[in-house]
């Protein structure tokens, strides 16, 4: 897939409809991290095969229904956009036959996808399932959407969602997760992770600010996000902004040699968690409660 020059890390849409987005973990020198995001009709179906591979289906605009071999499922409340509601998310095993329909005039989904050598069950998780956590202070506070996170029933993928305000920093103070660290008595500090941003904004024009960076400097690098665009995060600190007067979503996948977000803060910043006075009051911008409204 042709990126662009300026920004290495920076993948733009590919389509306007069918697959508009696909990341290969060739294309993040990774070893196996996918990611694609697609749009389907109404009762248009997409038929699949896991293989050797676990997925997490995040379900974006609209609604979907699934029947696999191993089971079936459908969305009743789906959200009309990332800002007026919560995802559901599917996540299939290892050698899954699935068909998925596109119960919706207008169906977005996201998925990510990485191998493994374990099988587990299929896991459905509703918007009434997810945990909402209200991350950071002041004008870094945003809202994290837990859809498959640390702790649930996968191998290795983790899938989160992260809303931030018009002017908010998030991923804040910066962090790392590019080497396997543990303490002395074996305890996890830091997971090797790969992982992609995956935008949306709320207005056509928006854009997301994000740099990519290492200690060292030996990678430092700015990219301008803007809505359906996709950020790799192949090793280093990689903070955000959203721009004023935007609202901004990303959806991060991620999956390396732990089911976790294990990180190390950049030490230059870490004052500043002790810093803060206080929470953002447009947080948090989403809720269950929103979903299956004005859709």
């Amino acid at each position: 897939m042709k990126r662009d020059e300026k920004y290495p890390l920076l993948s733009k849409p590919i389509a306007t409809q069918g697959i508009y987005q696909k990341i290969a973990k060739e294309d993040g020198n990774w070893e196996f991290l996918n990611f694609e995001a697609r749009l389907m009709k109404k009762a248009e179906v997409w038929k699949g095969f896991t293989g050797e591979n676990e997925y997490a289906i995040v379900l974006l605009s609209g609604d979907f229904s699934v029947d696999s071999d191993k089971g079936s499922w459908q969305t009743e409340n789906g959200r009309k956009d990332v800002f007026s509601g919560i995802a559901h998310t599917l996540y299939l095993p290892r050698n899954t036959h699935f068909e998925l329909k596109a119960d919706s005039d207008f169906l977005d989904i996201a998925y990510g996808w990485c191998e493994t050598d374990r099988d587990f069950s299929p896991y459905f998780k509703t918007p009434e399932m997810v945990q909402i956590e209200i991350r950071g202070g002041d004008n870094a506070t945003r809202q994290i959407n837990d859809l498959l996170g640390p702790g649930a029933p996968c191998h290795r993928l983790v899938a989160v969602e992260v809303y931030t305000p018009s002017g908010n920093w998030s991923s804040f103070p910066a962090h790392k997760h590019d080497e396997r660290i543990l303490d002395k008595d074996g305890n996890l500090l830091e997971a090797r992770l790969e992982e992609t941003y995956f935008y949306k904004i709320d207005k056509p024009q928006g854009y997301a600010i994000q740099q990519i960076y290492t200690q060292d400097r030996s990678l430092d690098e700015i990219a301008v996000a803007k809505n359906n665009d996709v950020v790799l995060v192949p090793k280093g600190y990689h903070p955000v902004v959203a721009g004023h007067g935007y609202n901004v979503y990303y959806l991060n996948f991620l999956t390396g040699s732990d089911q976790s977000l294990a990180n190390t803060p950049d030490r230059d910043h870490t004052w500043i968690f002790d810093s803060w006075k206080g929470k953002d009051a447009r947080i948090p911008m989403v809720t269950a409660e929103m979903n299956g409204k004005n859709g």
